[in-house]
Order: C-alpha cells, then structure tokens, then sequence
C-alpha cells in the first residue's frame, strides 16, 4: 500500500535537496564498487522548457541525435517532448540543442517506460492508470491503448522493454510496477494494424528458493539489458532505475531475460527519484532521467558501443517470426 503518490514523494524529494543545499545537481553519482575504476557518470542538469517532473526517455529510431523524453510525467497532460542532443568528438551526448516540442499528443500520464518495440512502434508506460500506450511510426497519438489492471497487473505497470537480440529471451517483452516490483512476462502479437495485442501476462518469481512470488526491490521504474563483456559484467545483465531507494541496481540474467534477485548489485547510489533508462545506440552510454529532485538527465560512460543492436525492423521480424510459431513463454510454477 503506498503512503504518497509519486508527484508528493517527488516533492518532498525536491524539498529535501533544497532544505540540505543541494542546487542545481543533486545527484550525488556514487559508482557501486564493482563500476567505479570503469565507468564515469555526470549529470547534463535540467533540460529548459520541459515540464517537471521528468519520464522516461529514449533516442528517436533512426535520429539518435533527437531525444525523446516524458514531460509532466504521471498527469493526465503529460506528453512526450522531443529535443536535439550535442555529441562531442567521441559522439557521447554534452548537452541539448534545441528546445522541447511534444510529440503531438503523445505521452498521457507518462513513466518509466519509453521505448521502441516491434515494427518501431513506441510503447509508452501510463502510471497510476496501469495502462500501456502504443504509437506507431509517423503518428502523433496513441494508435492503441492497452488496460494492464484487465490482464492481471498489479499496482500500475511503470515500466517495459524488449529483451535485445543475443539475449536469453530475446525478443520478450517484460513489463514493471511501481511500488511493489511486480515482474512479468508479456505474450504479444500483430493485431493486423501495425500495433500489438497481449494475450496474456504471467509474474515472474524472481527467487523461487525464497518462496512465495519475489519482486524488484527499490520502487522499480526505467530498465536497459547490458550486454556481458562490458567492464563488471560478466554475464548478459540488466541495469534498473530504483525510483524510491534512490539508487541504479544491476542484476545477472536468467535464461528467460529476467533478473536473479539475489544477485542484486548496486551500479549509483545516492541518487534523487532515479525514473527512466535507456542506451545511446552510438556510444552504449546508459542515460537516465530523474523525476522530482533537480529533474536531470544523467550520462553514464564506460560501456561498449553496442553491437548489433537491433532496430525497430529487427525487431518487427523477430516478433512476426514468434507470433508465426505460436511462441509462448514457458510457465514458472510460483
């Protein structure tokens, strides 16, 4: 049961940061111990004209200059805004070029979760009203509106991604709550007019030894997949903006893409309302928003720049070919 909304947490958060003389970056950055020899993290600060609090975010298919990213997040005016980004030599991103524009009327009640699926549709994670949007390439509106809560989510759904090809999984989708971390596992098909249905959504125990059915821990919002091979990372992982700790965690695979619980490390603490997530296709640095606090977009670099990742087309055939078969996730006893 939660005792505040997220827009009242964010607030006290805000006014925390202030009352201890925390202006302009309060993100304190501190790199778990297994990432801090490999990794530097900075925060970009506010981004002028975008209305607080912030969403997720992403980088537009096929423009990796132009970010996507949630304004008013949680409110029935939220929308989606886009705005071009700076690249210095190396091509990391140092700043914004132009100012926030919505993305039409996309973006109601926007959270964590902003990301390109299959066929490049954007789904869009609608928070508190546990829903998930869909819109397609070209449109300036949800094409589609799927409810969760009828499928079985509980809390309200906050985030989702596609687990990347070369992954345990790939080409699942996996869906978040905030606040009680619920995981699942999401069946989807073409529905025949460029969108997606989901036919069923199945929890996922992330510690079936514990007993009982184990969530993320931390008020889970944003998640990116990170690759094994990158520095600390010795297998297929997952990064995870905790919202209520404060905190970014990394978490081993399974065989299915979902995380192990128990083997929870801590990749930036310190942090105000860490929210969305998301890889630059051009450099693999982690960008993550924060939502209440400062609102700031913060850049991780240290990463491989990822290979093979796969576009929005990619994705669209590996979701026809799985739709073709029947794919099914195989259940968990719980």
């Amino acid at each position: 049961m939660k005792t505040f909304t997220r827009t009242q947490l964010a607030s006290c958060l805000s006014a925390a940061a202030l009352f201890a003389g925390v202006h302009g970056n309060a993100q304190a950055l501190t790199l778990g111990v297994d990432f801090a020899a490999s990794y530097t993290a900075a925060s970009l600060g506010s981004i002028a004209g975008l209305p607080t609090p912030y969403g997720g975010l992403t980088l537009k298919a096929g423009a990796p200059n132009t970010l996507l990213i949630g304004g008013a997040a949680n409110t029935d005016p939220g929308l989606i805004y886009e705005l071009g980004v700076t690249r210095d030599a190396g091509n990391h991103i140092t700043g914004f070029s132009s100012a926030p524009t919505p993305l039409g009327t996309v973006g109601t009640y926007n959270d964590g979760g902003v990301t390109y699926g299959p066929a490049g549709v954007l789904f869009t994670s609608q928070w508190p009203v546990n829903k998930l949007g869909q819109t397609k390439p070209g449109s300036t509106a949800e094409d589609k509106v799927i409810d969760l809560a009828a499928l079985g989510v509980a809390d309200s759904h906050s985030a989702i991604n596609f687990v990347p090809a070369g992954f345990a999984g790939a080409g699942r989708m996996k869906l978040v709550s905030w606040a009680g971390g619920e995981w699942y596992d999401a069946t989807f098909s073409p529905d025949g007019f460029g969108t997606f249905d989901i036919s069923a959504v199945t929890q996922i125990d992330l510690d079936p030894v514990a007993g009982g059915v184990q969530s993320l821990p931390g008020g889970p919002e944003g998640f990116v997949y990170i690759a094994a091979g990158n520095a600390g990372f010795t297998v297929n992982s997952l990064l995870v903006s905790e919202y209520s700790a404060g905190n970014v965690a990394a978490y081993d695979l399974d065989a299915n893409g979902d995380p192990l619980l128990g083997t929870r490390r801590d990749f930036i603490t310190g942090l105000v309302g860490a929210e969305g997530a998301a890889i630059d296709p051009l450099t693999g640095d982690f960008l993550f928003s924060t939502f209440g606090g400062a609102n700031e977009l913060v850049v991780v670099k240290g990463f491989k720049v990822p290979v093979g990742v796969a576009e929005p087309t990619t994705l669209a055939l590996l979701g026809l070919a799985l739709a073709g078969l029947g794919f099914g996730r195989r259940q968990r006893s719980s």
